[in-house]
């Protein structure tokens, strides 16, 4: 196996999760509602408002990637969401999809051989497909950790 390869199948690893930090899937399939609506003393968002964040984020950085006309968002209006708290079960289980679905979808980039990971995106301002790999998965366990935290003082996680 040569070094490329070798690196895509780290990136891929790193963007699974379970090596420092807990699989989204795993972390995210006993949500409820009520639950990421909930809001906990002295934390200025929700798990709602940070799932929806991480939604938001990686799907721009997908876009970024994916559309040579990308037009930046605007920091924090775009990527943070008003709402505390999920319309329904259904709203929530939509946004926790499209996180794994972006995942999912920053891995096929990855893994495709095509896709030169050194290569600076031509719209971009030195951005290569190595560093928006690595920025969703730093965004990715960072904001993974909170949602944990604020699970647990709900009394929601283990």
């Amino acid at each position: 196996m040569n070094h490329d390869q070798r690196l895509r199948d780290q990136l891929t690893k790193l963007l699974e999760g379970g090596l420092a930090f807990q699989p989204v899937g795993e972390l995210f399939k006993d949500i409820t509602a009520e639950e990421a609506g909930k809001t906990v003393p002295k934390l200025p968002y929700t798990i709602w408002q940070l799932l929806e964040h991480m939604r938001l984020t990686v799907n721009d950085i997908l876009e970024f990637c994916q559309n040579p006309d990308y037009q930046y968002l605007t920091w924090p209006d775009d990527y943070w969401p008003q709402e505390k708290a999920p319309a329904d079960q259904q709203a929530l289980n939509k946004s926790i999809a499209e996180i794994q679905t972006g995942l999912q979808t920053m891995i096929k980039l990855v893994q495709d051989p095509d896709n030169d990971l050194y290569k600076p995106f031509p719209h971009g301002e030195g951005q290569t497909l190595l560093r928006e790999a690595l920025l969703v998965a730093e965004h990715t366990a960072y904001h993974t950790g909170e949602v944990i935290v604020l699970r647990r003082l709900l009394g929601t996680w283990k």
